[in-house]
């Protein structure tokens, strides 16, 4: 299975949220961080926003926030939200398949999907961020690829 480019994306600023304490950065750092375009961070961060997974503070002194909600929640869970439903082959199409009334493969591709999300469900955001992941989210700027700041 492959994710979307925005549940990947959603998945990278919730773990760079996790480890931002203090600092809260703006959508704007976020895409920078990322190197993704503002308008595809800024739609990540409102679906993320609406799950109550970050919140956004306006102003000085502004910018996003995970929540506790989003410190605690099932990467599975938030995988399966942003992915949907959908069956990971599109049996039922504009020209539908004529085996999809006795199709093992489409029972088997159901299987291994609910597979895959249920290795992420015990996963938290917070496990993501762990050591090594967390120490290196820190050191990452919005300059160039391999480029870091320096403590």
């Amino acid at each position: 299975m492959r994710l979307t480019r925005f549940t990947d994306l959603a998945l990278r600023v919730l773990m760079r949220l996790a480890v931002a304490d203090a600092d809260l950065p703006t959508t704007r750092d976020v895409a920078a961080t990322m190197e993704v375009p503002y308008t595809h961070s800024a739609k990540v961060v409102a679906r993320l926003r609406h799950l109550g997974l970050i919140e956004a503070r306006r102003g000085r002194g502004g910018g996003l926030a995970l929540t506790a909600a989003g410190r605690a929640a099932s990467v599975g869970g938030v995988v399966r939200e942003l992915e949907g439903a959908g069956d990971v082959v599109d049996c039922d199409g504009a020209v539908p398949c004529p085996l999809r009334g006795a199709c093992v493969l489409r029972g088997a591709l159901r299987g291994a999907q609910e597979a895959f999300f249920a290795a992420l469900d015990p996963l938290t955001v917070n496990d993501l961020v762990a050591a090594p992941t967390g120490p290196l989210l820190l050191g990452i700027s919005s300059g160039p690829p391999g480029r870091t700041v320096d403590p």
